[in-house]
Formats: C-alpha cells, structure tokens, sequence
C-alpha cells in the first residue's frame, strides 16, 4: 500500500493502515518539521487522534487548549429580530464545545497547533504504529494502467526510481497529484479566496474578547469589506496566527505587496487594527490562493483521493483538519475491508467513503456559503436557544454520520425566502457570494 503525502492526511492514513496489518509506505516531499501556517481544529478531530493513538503526543506538546470560538462584526448595527431571539444587538457569536456531548469526544476542548510541530508527531506516529516512512522523496507520478497494481515514479536524491503497490493513497494536498495527473480538478465558482498571513507575538487577545475567559478562542474578526475577514489563532502562550481572506480580485486591483495589502485591509478595522500594530511580527508575510475546489473524481481502481487532495473548503469553521483526518479515517475503513475480502481494490470497494465524505462537505460547503450570504442569519441561530445546539454540531464537525443537521435545512429556508422578497427586513443584510443551483457535486 503506498500513501502519497506525510501531512496530517497521509500519516493518519498510513496510521489506520499499519494498524490493520497491511504493509505500508508513505513518501513526503519535504523533511518535517516545516513550516506551515497555523491552524485551530473542531472537536471531530478528536476521535480520530485517540484511534491512532496520536493523542498522547498531542497533548504531552503543549499546544494552546480550544475550548471554543468567536466571530465578532466591523460594526454596531440594531437589525430586525424577525422572530428569532437575541439578535437585536451587535452582530457577534460566540460558542463554546462543552455545551453539546460528541460521540467519541472525551474532552470539552481541541487544540490550536502549531502545524510543523503537529504533522511531525501524526509522522511519527505512523511510523510507531509499523508504515514504512521515506522523507525527502518525491512522487512525480502515478501509473494506474495496469490492473493488477500501481507504479510510482519517485525522485530519491538524484535519481528516479520506481515503486509497486497494490493500489494508491493520494494526501498531497493542495498539489493533487492524482487530480493534476488526471485532469479531475475543478476550480469553485464561489469562493476565489486568498489569504495573506504571518505570525506575531505579543498581540493582546483580551482586548480583541467580549469576556476574558475567551481570550485563547479562535476569533474571526468580519471586516467591513464584502466578504473579508481576519483570522486569529494562538500557537503559543505568546504567539498568535493572524491572516487576512478575501477575495482575489482584490489584491490584484491593489497593486502592492502582500505586506502593504494585509495591513490596508486591518485598517478597516481601526480597533483590531491598534491591537495588530501593538504586536511584533515573527514570520514573513505568506499569500495562499486557491483555496476552494472540487474533483470530479475522488476514487477509483486502486486509488483514493484524501485530505486537500479531495477538496478543499474556505477555512472559516477550520474544516481542514477535521476533513484531512476523518476523510482518511473513512477511506481506510474501505481500504482495511477490501484488503480483507481479498478480491482487489477497485472502485467499487470505496462507494461508502465516496458517499459518506461527499455528503459530510457538502455540509461545510453550504453552512459556508450561508454564513458568507447572511451573517445576521448565522448570528440568529447561534444566539436563539432553539437552534444554538445543532449549530454547534455543525462547528463541532460532527458531519460524517447521520443526518443532515436540522439547522441547516432551515437556515437553507430562511434563506431561500430572504433572497426571493426584495422587502424582506434582512434583505438588506445579503452578503454577495452566493452558491449557485448546479454547485460543485463535492
């Protein structure tokens, strides 16, 4: 079994594998720890890590406990409750995870990380668990014509070499290896985000918090930009990932540097932009396009796609994580099962964890979509006692079984009626992004 890719999706991956039995090599490009930028997780990361094991390194490393999050808005406004209640004030939301029990949660938080330090322990801990781990080696290509097994082309040192498995685990990431190779990428038609961020240290997150305790929250601070947003996450006691999403036509109409553009966007925001200009930066600005995508494809005769190199969501709920490690939770169940009935890998064999991952995005896809649409709506449902619960569900990344979560399909109504009465009281309120009918089927 090859698995391409040692980030959080792969070593999960090649973790379930080798726990199985199976015999397992996983190849990494780069030489761990990099850097990467940082990132906070939902609690349905949380079983995942105790399957594999990987949880008591986790918690032994330190990092910053999540115990919830925050969105805060760019401005004062009174809006119409329009039944719903609490929503007559600032638009602001906070929740915290220890208001809803989560199966196969044993604790009321998560974690933010530092991403260099959390993929070398997912790495290691594959290799613990019995995958055989080649670091510094490159896939430059996957050979899926015949049918009784798959060749890699790999790059170790200077020289190419070739590599047979049994069938393919593709977790490169945003580089999509199977996807490039097979032309299966589709470009999202709604969120053509992109980000600028850094690290700094030293940022007062209680100036920026509604109550003291929810200093260590992930916070997403709404800029009074359309669709544009600041993201704030603690790495360290000290050290705090801050970036700026917007859409991407708006730094090519800037015209200046990554830099230059960060800082133009946090003026928007005088009281957020004080507390940024109080802090020293410790990183280089980064920029990160392509955000959203599909694939046409995300499995076939002897290969799965998973992780970014199934799909990638805009990262406002910090999905990635939980999409990287579940999808590859799913996919091995498949994977283990067909191993076991000894009749080959092909397609067929993975029509459960095609299904279950398609249906669990599409979730985040639309929850997404709707937040950007309407924020007031998202606000009314996280404040209104009726629907705080099942929203959390949603923010917890509890989508991977069952049924659709009930807050969405009505906030898929209120939304639907808001946009077809032009007199509607949120009218107004309407974000631009908006899905549309034939959205990507992933």
């Amino acid at each position: 079994m090859a698995v391409i890719g040692g980030g959080p999706a792969g070593s999960t991956a090649a973790a379930y594998l080798a726990m199985a039995g199976l015999d397992v090599a996983l190849f990494e490009s780069e030489i761990f720890p990099r850097p990467h930028v940082g990132e906070s997780f939902v609690p349905a990361t949380t079983p995942v890590l105790l399957e594999t094991g990987a949880m008591e390194e986790v918690d032994a490393a330190g990092f910053p406990k999540k115990y919830g999050a925050a969105w805060t808005a760019a401005y004062d406004l009174r809006v119409p409750s329009n039944g719903f209640a609490g929503i007559s004030h600032r638009l602001t939301a906070e929740v915290q995870f220890v208001e809803r029990d989560q199966p196969g949660v044993d604790r009321d938080y998560t974690f933010h990380v530092d991403r260099g330090k959390f993929d070398l322990i997912l790495l290691k801990n594959a290799e613990a668990k019995g995958a055989h781990v080649f670091s510094g080696v490159r896939v430059l290509k996957v050979d899926l014509d015949d049918p009784e097994q798959v060749t890699l082309t790999c790059r170790m040192g200077g020289k190419e070499v070739g590599f047979t498995a049994g069938m393919v685990v593709d977790a490169s990431g945003r580089g999509t290896l199977i996807g490039r190779q097979r032309k299966l990428k589709i470009s999202d038609p709604v969120f053509d985000q992109y980000a600028v961020h850094t690290w700094v240290e030293g940022l007062d997150r209680e100036k920026l918090a509604t109550q003291p305790e929810e200093a260590d929250y992930i916070f997403v601070h709404w800029l009074p930009v359309r669709d544009s947003w600041i993201w704030q996450i603690p790495i360290t006691e000290t050290i705090t990932s801050v970036g700026v999403v917007t859409q991407k036509r708006r730094i090519r109409e800037f015209g200046g540097g990554s830099e230059e553009f960060f800082w133009h966007m946090a003026e928007s925001r005088p009281e957020l932009l004080e507390v940024l200009k109080g802090a020293r930066r410790v990183r280089p600005f980064k920029t990160e396009g392509d955000y959203s995508y599909a694939m046409e494809q995300i499995c076939g005769d002897r290969f799965v796609l998973i992780g970014d190199a199934a799909r990638f969501v805009d990262p406002i709920f910090s999905s990635g994580v939980s999409v990287a490690l579940n999808s590859a939770r799913l996919a091995c169940k498949d994977i283990i099962a067909a191993h076991r009935a000894g009749e080959g890998y092909g397609k067929e064999r993975f029509a459960a964890y095609e299904a279950k991952l398609r249906r669990a995005v599409s979730y985040w896809y639309e929850f997404i979509t709707i937040f950007y649409r309407l924020n007031v709506l998202f606000t009314a449902f996280v404040k209104d006692p009726r629907y705080r619960i099942d929203v959390l569900r949603m923010l917890q990344g509890d989508v991977y079984d069952g049924e659709e979560p009930r807050a969405l399909t009505l906030m898929r109504e209120v939304l639907k009626s808001v946009e077809n009465d032009p007199s509607h009281v949120w009218h107004p309120f309407l974000g631009s992004l908006r899905a549309p009918t034939a959205m990507p089927q992933f």
